[in-house]
């Protein structure tokens, strides 16, 4: 599926807001559950996005890694809702895609999938657009097993995907897939969902001309 679809259905999809303004969306496709999460839409998600000191991500008492408080305590709110979904036994794929702080959510559902589904880890894919920085410490390289079927997408000089800053022992985790020209756009610009979608059309245009 090319990208710049995947990333349209993220901008369009019919969003569910839960409690904090985390706001989630499913669509069930021949047995393939996508999951999309969306970006900052209130003073409820600025906050969280701004709450970036490193906070434990425990798993039956024990600490498997440590990662932004603000974007663990969106996806403890998704998880919530979004579990029994996952679930499902029925289900022969998941496709988790998030953009800005919905991205970073849906770093973290990508973990839990792979815990939690171990029979659809070869059919779990995950693509976070303009996605920040969420794992903390030495956990990105450790666990990086967790997150190889997890792309995040950057356009150039895109502010949002530098921060927190990896001098504070921030790191992304999966694979780093980079669009667009450096100085295209500003810093802000390039984070801009209409400027990340072109540059994701444009790429493909080339790609079909190679």
């Amino acid at each position: 599926m090319r990208l710049s679809y995947l990333f349209s259905e993220c901008l369009a999809a019919d969003y569910v807001t839960l409690a904090g303004g985390v706001d989630y969306a499913a669509k069930r496709r021949d047995g393939v559950l996508s999951l999309f999460f969306e970006a900052s839409d209130g003073a409820a998600d600025w906050r969280k996005n701004l709450d970036f000191p490193a906070a434990a991500y425990r798993r039956h008492g024990r600490t498997v890694f440590s990662a932004h408080r603000g974007f663990l305590s969106a996806w403890r709110v998704a998880e919530a809702a979004v579990a029994p979904l996952l679930a499902d036994p029925t289900l022969t794929g998941i496709t988790l895609v998030g953009y800005s702080h919905g991205a970073a959510i849906a770093v973290l559902s990508h973990e839990y999938v792979w815990y939690h589904r171990p029979d659809l880890r070869p059919r779990l894919t995950g693509y976070g657009f303009g996605c920040p920085r969420v794992v903390f410490g030495g956990a990105a390289r450790r666990l990086a097993e967790r997150w190889e079927r997890f792309t995040v997408v950057r356009n150039l000089d895109d502010l949002v995907t530098h921060l927190p800053p990896a001098v504070l022992g921030y790191r992304h985790v999966g694979r780093l897939l980079e669009v667009g020209e450096r100085g295209r756009y500003s810093a802000t610009d390039a984070h801009r969902p209409e400027n990340l979608l072109a540059e994701l059309l444009r790429a493909e245009r080339k790609g079909s001309r190679a």
